[in-house]
């Protein structure tokens, strides 16, 4: 952040990389006082600290790093992703009976979409996977109405501009089609706010049907919707090393 030394973060970004809160949550309690950092009590969000050394209390209890754990939930259709709904909709973070946990969930699946979501309390692991560079490989299953020629499919091969931003799909495989309906298995290296969705709009396709099935080598296996299990390491790296 701008005018922040090296190695220092504002404080309520501090309290959400030690897995305490996220930074909306963290930046409430620094406001009501609940907060000291080296034994004085903070009440600026912004004020300045180095995460790693700064000694840090929340309620007079002194934080320490959360121990990292990451978890693979198939999301299931109607579902959202983010931690609370003003409409009431389920979030998945209620689908993850994990108590203590402030997790964060990697990239999103929209309303409508289903499959594989990461859902972790390591900052660094989130920043990773979400960073374009790391050029993650992410497959999906995807049915449009009516019939995608192959023109069409070359267009979204070599790329497009919509808003302002470039959509590309790394591979496309056209499965079976029909008049009525055409599925696909779609491959992107980024993940963009709604991509499939506007990469098809743009050819005049609707997506009905979106499911991500894999993050590198990393796949949904048996899980079912709804259902979700913890990841160990060697599961990691189907992701990163693919």
């Amino acid at each position: 952040m701008q005018g922040m030394k090296p190695g220092h973060v504002p404080l309520e970004r501090a309290l959400s990389k030690l897995g305490i809160a996220s930074r909306s949550k963290a930046k409430g309690l620094i406001l009501a006082g609940k907060v000291r950092v080296n034994g004085v009590l903070r009440k600026d969000p912004f004020f300045a600290v180095i995460p790693e050394t700064a000694r840090i209390a929340v309620d007079e209890e002194p934080v320490t790093q959360a121990e990292p754990r990451t978890f693979m939930l198939y999301k299931p259709r109607g579902v959202i992703t983010t931690s609370s709904d003003e409409k009431g909709r389920p979030t998945v973070f209620s689908l993850i009976q994990e108590s203590g946990l402030h997790l964060i969930a990697v990239g999103r699946l929209d309303w409508a979409s289903s499959g594989l979501l990461i859902l972790t309390n390591d900052t660094r692991l989130a920043a990773e996977l979400t960073d374009p560079a790391s050029r993650i490989r992410r497959t999906y299953l995807v049915s449009v109405r009516g019939k995608v020629s192959e023109s069409a499919l070359d267009t979204l091969r070599a790329g497009l501009i919509d808003a302002g931003q470039a959509l590309v799909a790394e591979e496309i495989v056209l499965r079976k089609s029909s008049g009525k309906e055409s599925h696909l298995t779609v491959q992107l290296l980024e993940g963009k706010n709604r991509e499939i969705r506007r990469m098809f709009s743009a050819i005049n396709h609707e997506v009905t049907r979106l499911k991500r099935v894999s993050l590198g080598a990393l796949g949904l296996g048996d899980l079912q919707p709804g259902q979700y299990r913890e990841l160990l390491t060697e599961d990691l790296r189907l992701i990163t090393e693919s």
